[in-house]
């Protein structure tokens, strides 16, 4: 997956957690998770954009270590919809695989530059 698909695949996560964030319940609970995960939830592809730009290897490190940690937020909200009671599990299924999955290529992003930063230092 090059950078390009990447980046759409960041945007059309960051819109479905704006929909699912409308589902949730309109009652200070509901209200106020619907706030965190949009936050976190839209983050880690402006992030990803950001780190497209980065101006050095460390810097682009630097903005995928904050992507890595707003998905890992992302998906805490996620959980806690789940265990809260607020949306049914069925509906949040493929958007915590989706989550996990984009984690995943994150994680091995962040290793691979650190190999390729380690390697330039010998």
């Amino acid at each position: 997956m090059n950078s390009e698909e990447l980046k759409k695949r960041f945007k059309v996560f960051a819109l479905r957690i704006i929909k699912l964030s409308d589902r949730l319940p309109h009652n200070l609970t509901g209200q106020t998770i619907a706030k965190q995960i949009i936050r976190s939830g839209t983050s880690p592809g402006a992030n990803y954009r950001s780190a497209c730009l980065g101006k050095s290897d460390r810097d682009f490190l630097n903005k995928l270590k904050i992507v890595e940690e707003e998905l890992d937020e992302t998906l805490y909200w996620l959980e806690l919809i789940i265990e809260a009671g607020l949306l049914k599990p069925a509906l949040l299924d493929d958007l915590i695989k989706e989550n996990q999955e984009l984690l995943k290529i994150i994680v091995s992003s962040i290793k691979t530059m650190k190999q390729k930063m380690n390697q330039g230092k010998s």
